[in-house]
């Protein structure tokens, strides 16, 4: 049972490597990076959250995710502004909405070929699958 799990969690590692190198390389061509575009995605989600909810919803440490932003910042894609006490409220810029923007024609592009090997009803059966392995983590 051992060997089969290792093999489900390196096969699920595999998928997950191929996508974000394939993103990663298309998401260039917007003149940003993966990390960059998922930065991007979680600002628009939640405009105003602090540097600690933003590093959380991108999978990053506090402070890779303070270097990161410092980046986005210099590229004028991303502004800080002052929330509420000490808090540092991040915003998305004009052009930071046409990066996130073209990021999103792009990763549309990119993941249909990812999963292209997988039919539709297929494709909805692994993403349940996921949830419900990552529902703990959510709740």
């Amino acid at each position: 049972m051992n060997g089969e799990l290792q093999e489900l969690g390196r096969a699920v590692k595999q998928a997950q490597y191929r996508q974000h190198r394939a993103l990663d390389s298309a998401l260039s061509a917007a003149g940003t990076t993966l990390a960059q575009w998922d930065a991007l995605r979680a600002i628009s989600r939640t405009p105003g959250a602090s540097a600690r909810e933003l590093a959380a919803a991108t999978f990053q440490t506090e402070q890779a995710f303070g270097t990161l932003v410092g980046r986005l910042l210099a590229q004028g894609v991303v502004e800080r502004r002052p929330g509420h006490g000490r808090r540092i409220a991040h915003h998305l810029t004009p052009a930071g909405e046409q990066v996130l923007a073209a990021g999103h024609r792009i990763a549309d592009e990119v993941l249909a070929a990812c999963f292209a090997a997988l039919a539709a009803p297929d494709r909805a059966t692994l993403l349940g699958l996921l949830q419900r392995l990552n529902a703990d983590e959510t709740a």
